[in-house]
């Protein structure tokens, strides 16, 4: 076979729904049950699925052709050892390209759209189809890329975790997170829901749920109305993060004035925790992939030293 090259090309998949219900329920039979007694249209679930294996079985016949292919499943990423050379290929909704681009360095990475009739894909440009000509110009550099900002978690036990879309620092359950946040000069005791923090990719996420949120709750309190530049995010290259305190809550030992504010390379987010169990730090919605930030243990949060490297 005369392949175009002879580095690997990695395409990332994940599981369906009708995967994830049978892995809960043993066989498509009893998933199948579960689904139709709740009064939902267990079909749907069929045809989403044999969309997504067949864009990933075209996908692979077509990737064959280019070079060598190696197929992972998505929980295998925080372990896998991405080549210098490789070109990484998702196929799947946004939150794969975001979950596997952390786990990345310098290597490409093509987000496809398994199914554009069901999925918007802002990180999917491409259909299956377009992996025929868009991979051969990766490989010649002659495809556009986009940088992405990732933030950085750094533990003072030098455990780190990357955030490609968000952080989320707080407490497992729904209690209450107790800290001490320092940012720049001013240093606080806190008692809040969590901190998220927040990169230009996900400032259109999370972010923006936030914002709307707290612009809503001073509307409704306010005669004359508040509107958010912001609101429209800022750029996935920007050289700044957000932090936001989710429900700050005053008390003698707490206050609620550094809720909100830039993160920099010269003014990082240090965060300490006061939680003698159950405090953790996540990013992109994984709440499996996470960092212990229990009593003692200090969190600086900062701008990954690395970018993401998204064709586009």
């Amino acid at each position: 076979m005369n392949r175009l090259t002879e580095n690997k090309i990695i395409l990332v998949k994940r599981k369906s729904r009708l995967d994830e219900l049978i892995t809960r329920f043993n066989t498509i039979t009893q998933a199948k049950f579960y689904i139709e007694h709740l009064g939902a249209d267990f079909s749907d679930y069929l045809k989403e699925h044999e969309e997504y294996d067949r864009a990933i079985y075209n996908a692979r016949r077509i990737l064959d052709m280019i070079g060598r292919v190696h197929v992972i499943d998505r929980s295998f990423l925080p372990n896998f050892i991405f080549g210098p050379n490789d070109i990484v290929v998702a196929i799947g909704q946004d939150g794969l390209v975001a979950n596997t681009v952390k786990y990345l360095s310098s290597q490409p990475l093509i987000g496809v759209n398994p199914d554009p009739k069901r999925w918007d894909g802002i990180l999917l440009p491409f259909k299956v189809n377009d992996l025929k000509y868009i991979v051969a110009e990766v490989f010649k550099n002659k495809r556009p890329i986009k940088e992405v900002t990732l933030a950085k978690a750094i533990l003072n036990d030098g455990q780190a975790l990357y955030g490609v879309n968000d952080l989320f620092i707080g407490q497992k359950s729904h209690v209450s997170a107790r800290y001490t946040i320092q940012s720049g000069k001013k240093t606080e005791q806190h008692s809040s829901s969590g901190i998220i923090v927040s990169t230009g990719l996900g400032s259109s996420a999370w972010f923006k749920s936030i914002l709307i949120g707290a612009t809503e709750i001073v509307n409704s309190l306010l005669d004359n109305k508040v509107t958010l530049k912001t609101l429209n995010g800022f750029k996935w290259d920007s050289d700044y993060l957000y932090f936001s305190v989710r429900e700050p809550f005053p008390s003698k030992t707490s206050a609620t004035t550094l809720v909100f504010s830039k993160i920099t390379k010269n003014k990082p987010l240090k965060i300490l925790s006061c939680m003698p169990e159950n405090g953790v730090i996540f990013s992109d919605g994984i709440e499996s992939d996470f960092l212990s930030f229990n009593s003692g243990v200090q969190a600086t949060i900062t701008l990954a030293e690395k970018k993401g490297q998204l064709v586009v």
